[in-house]
């Protein structure tokens, strides 16, 4: 009574006399501090007679169904175990050369459309933007409430909405949900990624246009702290996959991740396809981080790494820097997460001590300082976005081969002079 209509009653606890108080009020026993009032007590009571006959029916209908219909009940328990089905992986798509280049959303559309054909509890849609997320399952209909069977979640521009039903649809168990929109329109599902992490759900996030390469839409479209900003939720893997072979190895952990949530981060621009030898396969992207091109020789001067489409640069400024006799190794980063998770052995191997490194990403640097250390350096983005094609903002914000070079030559020098007060 002396704390309503305050913010006291809010923000502080209300205290013992105030307790007394509130139930004095109310009429109810208050002289002893834990008395249930028998009303109360009687209303419980009726729950739990309510929730046993509800679970008996429950019981009754699952072994009714289970001997009217074996291979379903079959199913459904091996969906609501959360065991997928044998094989799945079969149907993956390989990449090559001659098919792989294009934009890592447009990789994502065909692995979901691979990996739905084998994985029937996967589901989703995106906040209205199914077209641009490449989240569609075709031929599959949409889901409704005349059509539970369907596929495709019309989730409307409401991105926070979208990851809330998510969560519900994963804590219920049975599904895969999935749900896309732009990578910068996490900020309105935050609290409910946040969520989902801290329950630790099976949910994926298919975030595309992920950098100012998605060009035209300005700056009020194109995500910069947004990489850091997810990185640094805990539980959540975060995965930004350089070409279509990571694209392929993204899903299957997405897929196969346990224990929270995973974001998938996705270019609108076409990348090209990455080449690789048989010593350094796209399958390193689930340990995080991969050598992808060694250095001229064994000894390094310097280690680069990106992630996304700026592996690509890393490699033309690898090319650029080997000309002039430096040994640089190229690594592709595309999840902190699951690299901060390898054995320290593994870490060290990929990224040496003593070797100076440069990171490249085109967003806010924030994040990758834990992986160049003091030494080291990264090109990166620390102001908003502009409106134009992505090629020019790539060259205007120094998202660039030559200044990645120069970036590398940098700490190689350093690395050679002594160190002086």
């Amino acid at each position: 009574p002396n704390r309503q209509d305050t913010a006291r009653a809010h923000g502080e606890p209300l205290g013992s006399d105030e307790v007394r108080l509130a139930k004095q009020q109310l009429g109810w026993p208050y002289l002893e501090p834990f008395t249930v009032p028998a009303e109360v007590l009687e209303q419980w009571r009726r729950a739990q007679e309510r929730g046993a006959t509800a679970h008996e029916q429950w019981r009754r209908a699952i072994i009714a169904y289970s001997r009217a219909y074996p291979e379903d009940a079959k199913e459904l328990a091996r969906r609501l175990r959360g065991d997928l089905p044998v094989g799945w992986k079969r149907t993956l798509p390989s990449f090559d050369r001659d098919n792989g280049s294009m934009a890592t959303r447009a990789a994502s559309g065909i692995v979901l459309n691979a990996i739905a054909a084998s994985v029937p509890e996967l589901v989703g849609g995106s906040a209205d933007l199914s077209g641009s997320n490449n989240t569609i399952i075709k031929n599959a209909p949409a889901f409704a409430p005349t059509d539970h069977a369907g596929r495709n979640f019309h989730f409307g521009v409401r991105e926070h909405a979208m990851a809330g039903i998510m969560n519900g649809m994963a804590l219920h168990g049975g599904v895969i949900p999935y749900g896309g929109t732009f990578l910068v329109f996490s900020d309105y599902m935050r609290p409910a990624i946040r969520l989902a992490a801290l329950m630790e759900q099976h949910v994926v996030y298919v975030f595309t246009h992920d950098s100012i390469g998605l060009g035209e839409d300005g700056p009020t479209h194109q995500p910069i702290e947004h990489l850091s900003a997810l990185r640094a939720i805990p539980n959540l893997l975060v995965i930004r996959p350089a070409d279509s072979a990571e694209v392929v190895e993204a899903w299957k952990v997405a897929i196969e991740h346990r224990g929270g949530p995973v974001a998938l981060v996705l270019t609108r621009q076409k990348v090209p396809f990455l080449e690789r030898d048989a010593a350094h396969p796209a399958a390193g992207l689930a340990r995080g981080a991969y050598v992808l091109r060694e250095g001229t020789r064994e000894e390094l001067d310097a280690v680069l790494l990106a992630s996304g489409s700026e592996v690509a640069v890393a490699l033309a400024a690898q090319k650029l820097v080997h000309d002039a006799g430096l040994s640089v190794r190229v690594v592709s980063m595309p999840s902190h997460e699951l690299f901060a998770r390898q054995p320290q052995d593994y870490r060290m191997a990929v990224l040496p001590p003593a070797v100076p490194r440069v990171a490249v990403e085109a967003a806010h640097p924030m994040s990758w300082y834990r992986w160049v250390g003091e030494t080291g350096r990264i090109v990166g983005i620390e102001r908003f976005g502009a409106s134009a094609p992505y090629q020019r903002l790539f060259r205007e914000y120094g998202i660039t081969a030559e200044n990645v070079a120069d970036a590398v030559r940098g700490v190689a020098a350093a690395r050679r002079r002594p160190y002086s007060t």
